[in-house]
C-alpha cells in the first residue's frame, strides 16, 4: 500500500486511493453526522434498510466461515454496527419529536410499517413485542455470547505457553520451518486476541440494548410533552402518535440488534471443522436413523393424547419417520455399492517397511522432566534457550565451529526435576535442576553451611547446595557461587560442549569452514584439500586436536602447517603433532596467559628413560608400569593443582601423543603438551615430578 504523501503528491490523489482505504472514515463521519444534522425521513428509511442488510450479512457471513479468524474482523464490525444503530436512533428520535404531529409516516415509511404492520397499530402489543425483542437479545444471547467469548479467552491465554511450546519443539525437531513457524506463533496470538476483543466487544451489545429501553422511555415522555404542550393534541391522540413512533423506531433498531447478537453467538461458539455451522448442524443433527425413529414415536405418543393438535403432531411423525426410513435406505445403498465396487479383501499383512520407517537421531538434544518444561517456555520467562543461544555463540567464538542445533523435547520418563543431554541418541550427561531455587556452589573456601537439598555441581563436581531464594545473599556472604536453575543446565551443557567437540564435527562442519576460509584464501585451500589431504583425513587433524582441547580457530596456520608437510606425510597423528607445534604459542597462551614462567609438571629422569625404552620396543606399556604411571601422574597433578598451577605436563615430542591417549583416559581435565610447543620467549619451570618427589 502507498503513503499517503505519494497521492498527496498528484493532481488525481483521490482516485488513486482504494476504496476500502476510504470505507472506515465514510463509516464514522456518517455516523457523526447522522448525530449532528438533521436527515429527512427518504435518508432514514434508506439508512434503516441498510442498517437491516447489514446485519443480514453479518450473519450469513458468520454462518459460513469455517473457523473464528475467518471473520478476525468481527469485533471491529460489532462496535461499527451499534454505532450505527445509536447514531440511527439518534436521527430518527429528532424526527420523530420535530415532525410526529404530522401522522406515521412523518419519520419515514421503514418507521411507519414496523409501527402498524407488524404490531398492527396497537402501541401495547409493539410495547410488549419490543420488550420481548430486548429481554431476548440481552438476557440470552448477548450473555451466553460473552459468556463463550470471557471463557474462551481464558482458555486460549491458558493454553498459549503449551501451544508456543509445540512449536518451539516442532521447530528444534526439524518437522516444520521457520516461515511456519513464525505463522502458528501468529495464529496462536491472533486467537488469543480475537476472543479478548470479542469478550469485549459483546459489552457493546448489552449496552446497546440498554440504551435502547432508555430511548424508548425518553420518546414515548418527550412525544407526549411536546405532543401537548405544543401541539395541543389530545392525551389519546400524543400517545397513540408518539407510541407508535417510538415503537416502530424501537423495532427497526433491535431486530437488526438480534441479528448481530445472533451472529457473534455463532461466531464464538462454533468448534473449528472444515466445515460451517450449517453444514455441522445437518450432518451431525440429521444423520444419525435411530434419533430420528425415536423422535417420531415421541410425536406420535403426544399425537394421540386427547385434546392435542392431533393433526400436526401426527403430521411431523410422518415426516420424521419418513426421513428415518430414507436415511436408511441411503445407508443401506452405499454400503452394498461398496461392497459391489470392492474386492474381497485380502487378509491384512504386515506393511513393508519403508525409508519413511528410518528415524534420524538428532545430533543434539536436550531432554527435560515436566517439572524444568518452565526454564524453556518463553511464554513463562524461561531464560534457558537464551542460555543455549549464547552458550553456541561463545562456543563458536572459542573453538572454532559452529555445533549443532539443540533440539528440546520433554521426556515423561524422566524425573520430573532430571534433563539430561544426547549426543547422537546417545546420553553423555544427566542431572537435576530446580526451578525457583538457586545452587550454591563451594569452591572451597566457605566460611559456613546452608540449609538446603545436598548435590554436586554438575559441570565440574564441586559440592553444592540447592537452596531457596531466601538463603541467596547469606551463601554469597559465605563465599558461595550462587547461581539459578537455568545458568546451571547452560554451564552443564557447556562443559559436554567442549568436551564432545571432536565428535560433534564432522565432514559437513568441516566443509563449511573451508568454504569461509576459501573466500580469502582459496588457493591456500586447494593445496591442502583435495590436493594434500583428502577432507576425511583433515577432519581426522581437526578431531584429535579438539579431543585435546585444542581450539581450531586459527585455520589458516592449520593449512600453512599440512601444505608444508602432508605432502611427505599422511598419517594424521604425526600430522596432529606438527600441527601442535605451529600452534604452540596459542596453547600455551590458552594455560598460562600473562605469565612469562611457565609452573608444570615434568616426567623424573629415569622413568621417562624407562618410557623411551617400551615406546622403542613394542610401543606399548606392560600394565604394570601403566599402572604406576596412572598413580604417580595422579598424585602429581593434586599436588600441583594444591598451588593454583594449570594441570599442564610437560614431555618430549616423541612421548606426548603416548602419554596424552593413554594418561587422559583417567584424568581428563589434565593438559600434555610437548617441549616443542612451548614458545623461546617462555621459560620453563618444573614444580613437581611424575615419579620423584
Amino acid at each position: 500500500m502507498k503513503p499517503l504523501s505519494q497521492y498527496l503528491t498528484r493532481r488525481d490523489w483521490m482516485a488513486e486511493i482504494p476504496m476500502k482505504v476510504l470505507a472506515g472514515p465514510l463509516l464514522i463521519i456518517m455516523i457523526l453526522a447522522m448525530m449532528i444534522l438533521p436527515l429527512p425521513p427518504f435518508a432514514l428509511d434508506v439508512l434503516f434498510t441498510f442498517n437491516i442488510a447489514l446485519a443480514v450479512m453479518v450473519l450469513l457471513v458468520s454462518m459460513f466461515t469455517e473457523k473464528p479468524l475467518d471473520f478476525a474482523a468481527f469485533p471491529a464490525v460489532l462496535l461499527f454496527t451499534t454505532l450505527l444503530r445509536l447514531s440511527l436512533n439518534v436521527a430518527s428520535t429528532r424526527v420523530v419529536l420535530m415532525n410526529g404531529h404530522e401522522g406515521g409516516d412523518a419519520a419515514g415509511k421503514v418507521i411507519e410499517a414496523f409501527g402498524q404492520f407488524l404490531v398492527g397499530g396497537n402501541f401495547a402489543v409493539g410495547l410488549v413485542v419490543f420488550l420481548i425483542l430486548v429481554i431476548i437479545n440481552f438476557m440470552v444471547i448477548t450473555k451466553g455470547a460473552g459468556r463463550i467469548a470471557e471463557v474462551g479467552a481464558r482458555f486460549m491465554l491458558d493454553a498459549m505457553p503449551g501451544k508456543q511450546m509445540a512449536i518451539d519443539a516442532d521447530l528444534n525437531a526439524g518437522l516444520i520451518g521457520e516461515e511456519d513457524a513464525k505463522r502458528r506463533r501468529a495464529e496462536v496470538a491472533q486467537e488469543a486476541d480475537f476472543y479478548g476483543s470479542m469478550d469485549g466487544a459483546s459489552k457493546f451489545v448489552r449496552g446497546d440494548a440498554m440504551a435502547g429501553l432508555i430511548i424508548m422511555v425518553v420518546n414515548v415522555l418527550g412525544g407526549l410533552m411536546i405532543g401537548l404542550m405544543q401541539y395541543d393534541m389530545a392525551f389519546s391522540d400524543a400517545a397513540r402518535t408518539y407510541i407508535l413512533l417510538t415503537i416502530g423506531d424501537g423495532l427497526v433498531a433491535q431486530i437488526p440488534a438480534l441479528v448481530i447478537s445472533t451472529a457473534a453467538g455463532v461466531t464464538v461458539s462454533r468448534v473449528n471443522t472444515d466445515q460451517d455451522v450449517g453444514q455441522q448442524m445437518i450432518s451431525q443433527l440429521f444423520v444419525n436413523p435411530k434419533v430420528l425413529i425415536l423422535a417420531a414415536g415421541v410425536m406420535g405418543l403426544l399425537g394421540l393424547v386427547p385434546g392435542m393438535p392431533n393433526l400436526v403432531f401426527l403430521l411431523f411423525t410422518v415426516l420424521l419417520a419418513t426421513l428415518a426410513w430414507w436415511l436408511t435406505r441411503q445407508s443401506e445403498k452405499r454400503l452394498v455399492e461398496e461392497q459391489e465396487s470392492t474386492a474381497p479383501a485380502p487378509p491384512p499383512e504386515a506393511p513393508e517397511a519403508s525409508w519413511d520407517d528410518v528415524q534420524l537421531v538428532d545430533t543434539l538434544g536436550l531432554e527435560v522432566g515436566h517439572r524444568l518444561i518452565p526454564l524453556v517456555d518463553a511464554r513463562q520467562q524461561g531464560e534457558l534457550l537464551g542460555r543455549i543461544k549464547s552458550v553456541r555463540k561463545k562456543f563458536a567464538q572459542e573453538v572454532g565451529f559452529l555445533p549443532p542445533v539443540v533440539h528440546i523435547r520433554d521426556n515423561l520418563e524422566l524425573d520430573a526435576s532430571t534433563y539430561r543431554v544426547t549426543l547422537k541418541g546417545a546420553e553423555i550427561g544427566r542431572a537435576e535442576a530446580w526451578p525457583g531455587r538457586w545452587l550454591a556452589i563451594d569452591p572451597g573456601q566457605v566460611s559456613g553451611e546452608l540449609d538446603g537439598t545436598p548435590t554436586q555441581d554438575p559441570a565440574f563436581g564441586l559440592p553444592a547446595v540447592w537452596i531457596d531464594a531466601s538463603q541467596r545473599e547469606r551463601a554469597q556472604v559465605y563465599g558461595y557461587t550462587v547461581v539459578d536453575a537455568s545458568t546451571v543446565v547452560a554451564t552443564h551443557l557447556n562443559h559436554l560442549l567442549h568436551r564432545h567437540a571432536s565428535e560433534m564435527l564432522g565432514r559437513q562442519e568441516v566443509q563449511k569452514l573451508l568454504d569461509k576460509l576459501s573466500a580469502e584464501q582459496k588457493s591456500l585451500v586447494e593445496e591442502v584439500v583435495p590436493k594434500a589431504l583428502s577432507l576425511t583425513a583433515f577432519t581426522r587433524v581437526l578431531q584429535q586436536l579438539l579431543d585435546e582441547d585444542v581450539s581450531i580457530r586459527d585455520l589458516r596456520t592449520i593449512l600453512d602447517t599440512l601444505a608444508e608437510h602432508a605432502p611427505h606425510q599422511q598419517d594424521p597423528t604425526e600430522l596432529t603433532a606438527l600441527v601442535r607445534i605451529a600452534l604452540g604459542r596459542a596453547i600455551t597462551q590458552q594455560w598460562f596467559a600473562g605469565q612469562e614462567s611457565l609452573n608444570v609438571i615434568g616426567l623424573e629422569p629415569q622413568l621417562e628413560q624407562v618410557l623411551h625404552q617400551a615406546m622403542n620396543g613394542n610401543g606399548a606399556l606392560e600394565p604394570g608400569l601403566a599402572q604406576t604411571l596412572m598413580d604417580q601422574t595422579e598424585a602429581a597433578l593434586g599436588r600441583h593443582e594444591a598451588t593454583g598451577e594449570p594441570p599442564v605436563l610437560v614431555v618430549t615430542p616423541s612421548l606426548r601423543p603416548v602419554l596424552a591417549r593413554f594418561l587422559r583416559r583417567r584424568l581428563r581435565h589434565l593438559v600434555v603438551m610437548s617441549q616443542a610447543e612451548i614458545p623461546d620467549d617462555r621459560m620453563l619451570r618444573v614444580t613437581h615430578q611424575v615419579g620423584g618427589m
